[in-house]
């Protein structure tokens, strides 16, 4: 009786076993069937210089217009919300520029890393412009009556995109800022959303104590955000903006020659830059 009993154990554990197998072979969902709309074909792809210049008084007036044509923009994600500094929103490039794109969701980075080329249906979406920076989403009515672009529910934005292959970061490549152009303002609206690189700079406040963007009353803030200005550059001109809410907000700035990398947003004619991550900023080369 009691080999019978060995073998019906054996018997059983054979089973369970080979059920798990069989679970293990099964395959795996990708990102690309799991994020998005996977049945978005090309069919319509302008570039971002040309949806630019067709909504350019637009996006200059800091207007806002439903984007009614059958039109596609193709790109390579270039900045998230990975460290909390660009919240709600996702930056892509193609080669002729850059676009920010507002989504009201968390944690975009894990689906949307940077290197990550996307298909967006622009389609019934809205384009506008804050500050003259461009942006899609839909439209937002402030408390105080003023309408403007802002955050795409997460559910719209799942069926205006697709996912094209795997991320590839080494892809990312910034292109330097050229200081000579700072006032020119086609160089401004051209380049406006791209990831750039600012060389050999110093912050001006940069004591080896003072942090990025402290709450505590000792700096001025706009919108949750610290200006920190460079020496022997105007602030009406260019500043590294931080969000009181990014992860790097309170850690201190460092002193010395820098190399700064971010997305080189707009606020009028004032060049803002958003750090990704603390370590877009690094000792000069």
């Amino acid at each position: 009786m009691k080999h019978i009993t060995n073998i019906l154990i054996l018997l059983a554990c054979t089973l369970i076993a080979s059920c798990m197998a069989d679970s293990f072979d099964e395959p795996k969902t990708t990102a690309e069937e799991a994020f998005g709309n996977k049945n978005l074909t090309e069919t319509n792809v302008i570039t971002i210089e040309e949806l630019k210049a067709q909504y350019s008084k637009i996006i200059s007036n800091s207007a806002m217009q439903q984007i009614t044509d059958d039109i596609q923009i193709k790109g390579t994600v270039v900045g998230n919300d990975i460290e909390g500094n660009i919240y709600n929103e996702v930056v892509i490039d193609d080669g002729t520029g850059a676009f920010i794109i507002c989504i009201a969701q968390g944690g975009i980075f894990g689906f949307l890393p940077v290197g990550q080329q996307i298909l967006v249906d622009l389609k019934d979406l809205y384009i506008g412009a804050y500050g003259m920076q461009g942006e899609i989403g839909t439209p937002y009515t402030s408390k105080s009556g003023s309408t403007y672009v802002s955050r795409m529910s997460r559910f719209l934005w799942n069926q205006h995109y697709r996912l094209i292959g795997a991320a590839d970061p080494q892809n990312v490549v910034p292109e330097e800022f050229d200081q000579e152009r700072i006032d020119d303002p086609d160089y401004l609206a051209a380049n406006c959303g791209k990831l750039m690189i600012l060389k050999n700079v110093e912050l001006q406040a940069a004591d080896g104590k003072a942090t990025f963007a402290p709450d505590d009353g000792s700096v001025a803030l706009t919108a949750n955000c610290c200006n920190r200005n460079f020496k022997g550059i105007s602030s009406s001109k260019l500043v590294l903006r931080t969000s009181t809410f990014s992860d790097f907000a309170g850690n201190p700035m460092p002193t010395g020659p820098v190399d700064v990398t971010g997305i080189f947003t707009r606020f009028r004619n004032t060049w803002q830059i958003l750090m990704r991550q603390e370590s877009d900023i690094q000792p000069a080369q």
